[in-house]
């Protein structure tokens, strides 16, 4: 059930984060036996630059990919059932390539990408996964023809271009993202999304009677952002029903005020009655008085003028 409800987390959080950037596919089915890849991304033909806000994540998006996320250590099976999944897509693009009557070109094949809360060096030697010093640390290749990387997010350095991926880690690497997520400043592009993702995932876990303590932790360290949040938004419905309120009196008072100005020195044309609307409730009122002594349209333009000192 908790795998089920990470999976879940893990697809939704991706797809929040590379859909601006290109088409994303979850949970996309391979031919033949019937099995499912988490996330299948193709990148906009005309790359947009604030991709680059996602770091290392926005690195990987840069050309066609494919995303395995777990929430525990990822097996030996596992590995090799990703790596049977890219090799059925090599194919499926080799049998398509020959039936357009076209040139298969293998670096077209999209860089699966396997992306593990840990891994430890008899896993990764196992595969003889590889770090290369043109990359951080954290991530291993495997054979250049097999297009495949293990990312151990644990082992990422715990800088800003690893924040989007460490997020999707566990125990103190997850809590510490957290911590530099909640600092991002409110108008961040990705924050209030990955964090509505977030609370979705506390949501899910609060049902499950047998958690974890990393889960235990991870939904007491999301409670008071939660809290805040839906405090901030609860104030903000106050302000904008506040805001409403006042508009519709603002609205009723100009209407009313513009029926006694007609009555009093005549119809004013159009440039005249946007200059009445733009004026505050306090001003209406004011004007509501001062129309008792207008006797002509020029006594209305001289007060107006006067509200602009």
């Amino acid at each position: 059930m908790t795998r089920q409800v990470y999976d879940q987390f893990s697809k939704d959080y991706l797809e929040k984060l590379l859909k601006p950037y290109g088409k994303v596919k979850p949970s996309k089915k391979l031919a033949g036996e019937i099995r499912e890849i988490d996330i299948w991304f193709s990148p906009f033909a005309k790359q947009n630059m604030s991709i680059n806000t996602l770091g290392l994540l926005g690195k990987f998006a840069r050309k066609p990919a494919i995303f395995e996320t777990y929430r525990n250590a990822v097996s030996a099976e596992e590995i090799c059932d990703c790596m049977s999944k890219i090799l059925d897509v090599r194919g499926a693009l080799r049998r398509r390539a020959k039936r357009k009557k076209i040139r298969f070109r293998p670096a077209k094949t999209p860089q699966l990408w396997i992306l593990t809360p840990t891994a430890s060096k008899r896993r990764l030697s196992g595969f003889h996964a590889i770090s290369k010093e043109s990359w951080l640390s954290g991530i291993y290749f495997l054979g250049t023809e097999i297009r495949t990387a293990i990312v151990a997010i644990h082992q990422l350095p715990c800088i800003q271009e690893t924040l989007w991926l460490r997020i999707l880690g566990r125990g103190s690497v997850q809590k510490q993202a957290i911590d530099e997520l909640e600092s991002l400043p409110e108008n961040h592009p990705f924050r209030q999304g990955t964090l509505e993702v977030l609370y979705n995932l506390q949501q899910h876990l609060q049902v499950n009677q047998e958690l974890e303590e990393d889960d235990r932790e991870l939904i007491m360290r999301l409670a008071p952002l939660y809290q805040q949040d839906l405090e901030q938004a609860i104030q903000k419905a106050r302000q904008e029903a506040i805001q409403e309120t006042r508009q519709e009196d603002i609205e009723r008072e100009v209407r009313l005020i513009m029926r006694l100005i007609n009555r009093q020195i005549g119809e004013i044309d159009l440039p005249l009655t946007e200059q009445v609307r733009q004026l505050s409730i306090e001003q209406v009122e004011f004007l509501a008085e001062a129309l008792f002594d207008f006797s002509t349209v020029s006594d209305l333009e001289s007060w107006l003028l006067q509200q602009g000192d």
